[in-house]
C-alpha cells in the first residue's frame, strides 16, 4: 500500500485521512454540479448550501469528512425547504405558514432526487 500525508489528493475526489479515505467536499460539489444540480448558498445560514433538482432541494455542510446532510431532502417552496410532513390525514411539504400538497408524482420525484443525492454523497475510489 502506497503512503500518503495527510490531504493528498486520490483519485474520485478522495482525501488520504488518518487511515481512510475521506470525500473532498469541493469534489463533491463539482459531482453535483456536473449531475445537474443547481447549488445555491443562503446569506442566513453562511456555512449551508442548498443542491437543488428540479423542485427538491437537500441542505448540506461541508466538513472535515465531506458533505454532509442536514435533515432530510424535501420541496423547495418559496425561498426554504419545505419538510414532508401529515397534516390532517395528508401529506403535505410545509414551510413555515406554507404548504404544498405531497402529490404522488412529488413523492416520486423526491424519492429519485434523494435516490440521487444518496449516491454522489458516497465515497467513490
Amino acid at each position: 500500500m502506497e503512503e500518503r500525508g495527510a490531504g493528498d489528493v486520490v483519485s474520485g475526489g478522495l482525501r488520504w485521512g488518518d487511515t481512510n479515505l475521506v470525500p473532498d467536499p469541493a469534489e463533491q460539489l463539482q459531482a453535483f454540479y456536473l449531475a445537474g444540480f443547481e447549488i445555491e448558498t443562503f446569506e442566513r445560514f453562511p456555512n449551508t448550501v442548498g443542491l437543488m433538482k428540479g423542485s427538491c432541494i437537500a441542505l448540506v455542510q461541508p466538513t472535515a469528512a465531506g458533505l454532509k446532510l442536514i435533515g432530510q431532502p424535501g420541496w423547495h417552496v418559496g425561498e426554504v425547504l419545505g419538510v414532508l410532513v401529515e397534516q390532517a390525514g395528508r401529506k403535505v411539504f410545509q414551510a413555515k405558514s406554507e404548504l404544498v400538497e405531497a402529490t404522488p408524482e412529488r413523492l416520486a420525484e423526491l424519492e429519485d432526487f434523494r435516490r440521487e443525492v444518496d449516491e454522489l454523497m458516497s465515497p467513490r475510489a
